[in-house]
């Protein structure tokens, strides 16, 4: 059963609140341009010179652009048009002309099928209502023998931790539907007729006060999104590793990539 209408455009229209209003601090954001992940994603792809590239809910253009220095073409895809400014911003800086930008929906891709030959996407499967068939566009899109990469942050496989972790992030970007666990996101491999993918792990550091500062939480509360990190820190309630470092609260959101290639 797919989502509703009302439901997508309700959706829709918190993405694109959330992410005009994020993009200038999301191209700045030295997470986003790791160049250590951003290496781990595209190694892990085995890109070739002769290569095209798609990068789906493609943000600022990071990936695209770590891409484009390794293919043929690389092209990026979001929905948002203050996201895809960046990226043009991002490629023209870098002297990039083997990039191309699309606006469009990850539920139904713009693009023939096995037009690329490696298709990615970072950082954005927990903002989705629907990952399974967002997953099933990006592999009817990948050729046969092409590398499909999935790369997002997950949450604990203790319900009650996975719980609290994600109602304080919907609190801090109520753009957000669930960061899954593991074994939900290896489920997602399982049905789209993809080989068993392989899998790489690695942790994006987060400290409490720069957090609340990019953030724009529900009800602008950012005091509220400050009791639910603080709260954390005991028991390690949210499975983040919350903790008191040096008078700040930091903690880590462990973040997995998969690479898995298309056909037996």
């Amino acid at each position: 059963m797919t989502m509703s209408n009302a439901v997508k455009s309700r959706h829709d229209a918190a993405i694109a609140d959330q992410f005009t209003r994020q993009a200038v601090q999301f191209a700045a954001s030295a997470m986003l341009h790791n160049q250590a992940a951003l290496n781990l994603l595209v190694e892990v792809a085995r890109p070739r010179p002769e290569n095209v590239s798609l990068d789906v809910a493609c943000g600022p253009g990071s990936v695209v652009a770590a891409f484009a220095r390794r293919v043929r073409r690389a092209e990026g895809l979001d929905a948002t048009e203050a996201m895809l400014d960046e990226a043009r911003k991002l490629s023209l800086r870098e002297g990039l002309h083997n990039v191309a930008w699309h606006r469009g929906d990850l539920y139904a891709l713009p693009f023939a099928a096995e037009t690329f030959d490696i298709v990615s996407c970072r950082y954005a499967f927990h903002h989705l209502l629907e990952p399974a068939r967002a997953l099933a566009e990006m592999v009817r899109v990948c050729r046969h023998g092409g590398c499909v990469v999935l790369c997002d942050a997950f949450a604990s496989d203790d319900p009650i931790k996975a719980a609290a972790f994600n109602a304080m992030e919907r609190h801090r970007d109520p753009s957000t539907v669930e960061f899954r666990s593991l074994g939900f996101l290896r489920g997602l491999f399982a049905k789209t007729g993809v080989r068993e993918p392989v899998e790489r792990f690695y942790g994006v550091p987060a400290e409490m006060e720069r957090l609340i500062a990019m953030a724009y939480p529900a009800n602008d509360d950012r005091e509220g999104l400050r009791a639910m990190i603080e709260a954390a820190v005991d028991q390690d309630a949210m499975g983040i590793g919350a903790r008191r470092e040096g008078g700040a609260v930091r903690f880590d959101y462990p973040v997995v990539v998969f690479a898995a290639v298309k056909g037996g």
